[in-house]
């Protein structure tokens, strides 16, 4: 028995037991959130996995979120496709490195291992030599060397794929750059961290992308160099390059344009009151049906070739074969 003072207020004690009530229970709702969407993700793969549709075998909770925030059904259909050839890729190259290894290991019984040694010892002393010849180049590229700009303001007109298909090509292009004999100095401007370009190109160099000799800055390069000096290169461009200019500093969109509407960097040129150009492809060449948009690292060969030596016809053989039938005579 309790005196009249020391009585409960019942009301106020039900009020507090609710609250507490309900904020374990939203708690235990957001904390259980996440991992029941991964898991329901998990359940549709395995359901589509076993009606025959394109579903790789293995995916991360990274894969496993893109897949979910893809805004369509045939988005996530392409997406499954691109991870499910990508698996394929992999696993073939995986074979054919075993298939490669086999062969090495049946030659060495072979042949002396006195041999082998010395080929291999080598090779090591000459591919060591020329990392630092490349090395010493780019460096000195970064102090003396023309500008080169990427524009990496496109990743929002991309899909997935196409921004790491994008991300293949400069790959090729940087490497295409660092071991040509008078190397860009290469700018990755408009480019944001921890965007999408941002992940996969640290998946691609892993530790070795903080050591690029290459700058990269979230600034655009109206801001970095002056007007004036920049020249836009797009196939849409109604003015043709007649001649490489090596005081004028050049732009690509870093971008896949099969699916991207005509005129997009033409769009992104005008509004930012920069010059632009295309090339030659007509002028040079037999020039069968299709779209005159190349690749990165085709262009990287192309611009190369053409400041080293100035001759088109040499650097319009980057061109692939099955886009012209051969060059115009003259």
């Amino acid at each position: 028995s309790c005196s009249s003072s020391e009585k409960l207020d019942l009301d106020a004690w039900k009020k507090v037991m609710k609250s507490g009530l309900q904020e374990e229970v939203s708690e235990t709702i957001s904390e259980h959130q996440e991992p029941s969407s991964l898991a329901s993700a998990r359940e549709i793969l395995d359901m589509w996995r076993l009606a025959g549709r394109l579903v790789p075998e293995n995916m991360s909770e990274e894969q496993l979120q893109t897949f979910i925030e893809c805004p369509t059904k045939s988005a996530k259909k392409k997406y499954l496709k691109f991870l499910h050839l990508k698996e394929l890729k992999k696993k073939s190259d995986k074979r054919k490195m075993e298939e490669k290894r086999k062969r090495r290991l049946e030659s060495q019984e072979r042949d002396p291992k006195t041999d082998e040694t010395k080929r291999n010892s080598h090779i090591c002393l000459w591919t060591n030599n020329m990392d630092k010849a490349y090395s010493w180049r780019a460096a000195q590229s970064m102090i003396f060397g023309q500008p080169l700009v990427f524009d990496m303001s496109y990743e929002k007109d991309m899909s997935v794929q196409e921004v790491a298909n994008t991300v293949r090509q400069l790959v090729l292009s940087e490497g295409c750059n660092r071991r040509s004999v008078d190397p860009f100095h290469i700018h990755f401007c408009n480019f944001k961290e921890n965007s999408l370009y941002h992940k996969i190109l640290i998946k691609h160099y892993k530790e070795s992308w903080g050591k690029l000799l290459i700058t990269v800055t979230d600034q655009c390069y109206t801001d970095v160099f002056p007007k004036d000096k920049l020249i836009y290169l797009t196939a849409d461009s109604p003015k043709v390059m007649k001649r490489f200019d090596h005081d004028k500093i050049y732009i690509v969109g870093s971008m896949v344009d099969k699916s991207i509407k005509t005129g997009v960097s033409l769009a992104q040129a005008k509004r930012l009151g920069l010059e632009t150009a295309a090339l030659p492809l007509e002028k040079y060449l037999l020039w069968n049906t299709g779209a005159k948009n190349l690749t990165l690292d085709q262009m990287m060969h192309i611009l190369l070739t053409l400041k080293d030596t100035g001759d088109w016809k040499k650097a319009l053989e980057f061109v692939p074969k099955r886009k012209y039938c051969g060059f115009v005579n003259k």
